[in-house]
């Protein structure tokens, strides 16, 4: 039995029309794009987005895809491994009341595509943590594309690992205990700052 290969996606314009038996059917790609993932604000969403803002910040090739099954969220040119979390006060949905702020931190167990094989044990793969905090409280006004409205904490992974009061989740108060939260212009400089620390702790 032939060994199926992993697909490798090359990225789109936008342009590219759906068709049915070869006949160009009147919608698109972006059509797609607009219609599925306009809403920024969803968790799914959001959270794909955190993911480029900090990738943004270190100079994401934007010709290497997202892949769904990667170990860690993105990895820079110099090779640094990175986990990006998200969350915010404001929800696409109706609330009564803001959302609690909250930050997944579980180890999890990694899928390689290649191999078709999962990991025994659950770990943190990533050199460092990215906590992106959509801080802005006005519904009227909250935009995620304004990075002004975003607060970042970055830990190199050591601190998560070490961190005693759960191995599961950490909220922005226990974070703030923990470093101090960064405005986009600085996010480029903190990774790196919290690489070297990560890089200094594992020697």
């Amino acid at each position: 039995m032939n060994k199926l290969k992993k697909i490798i996606a090359c990225p789109k314009t936008g342009k590219e029309n759906l068709t049915n038996n070869g006949q160009k059917i009147n919608f698109n790609l972006l059509d797609f794009w607009r219609w599925s993932v306009s809403d920024i604000l969803s968790n799914a969403t959001r959270g794909r987005f955190s993911e480029f803002i900090v990738g943004s910040a270190v100079g994401l090739n934007l010709e290497n895809l997202r892949d769904e099954w990667d170990a860690y969220d993105l990895i820079t040119e110099d090779g640094i491994k990175i986990e990006v979390k998200s969350a915010a006060y404001i929800q696409s949905w109706n609330q009564r009341n803001f959302s609690n702020i909250s930050f997944s931190i579980k180890p999890a167990r990694f899928w390689d595509s290649e191999s078709n094989m999962l990991e025994l044990d659950p770990k943190r793969h990533a050199d460092i943590y990215v906590f992106c905090h959509l801080k802005h409280k006005d519904q009227n006004t909250i935009d995620p594309l304004k990075l002004e409205q975003w607060d970042f904490y970055i830990l190199p992974t050591y601190c998560i690992d070490n961190y005693e009061r759960s191995q599961s989740s950490i909220t922005i108060n226990s974070l703030k205990k923990l470093t101090t939260p960064k405005k986009y212009s600085e996010l480029k400089n903190s990774i790196i700052i919290a690489h070297s620390e990560q890089k200094n702790y594992k020697n």
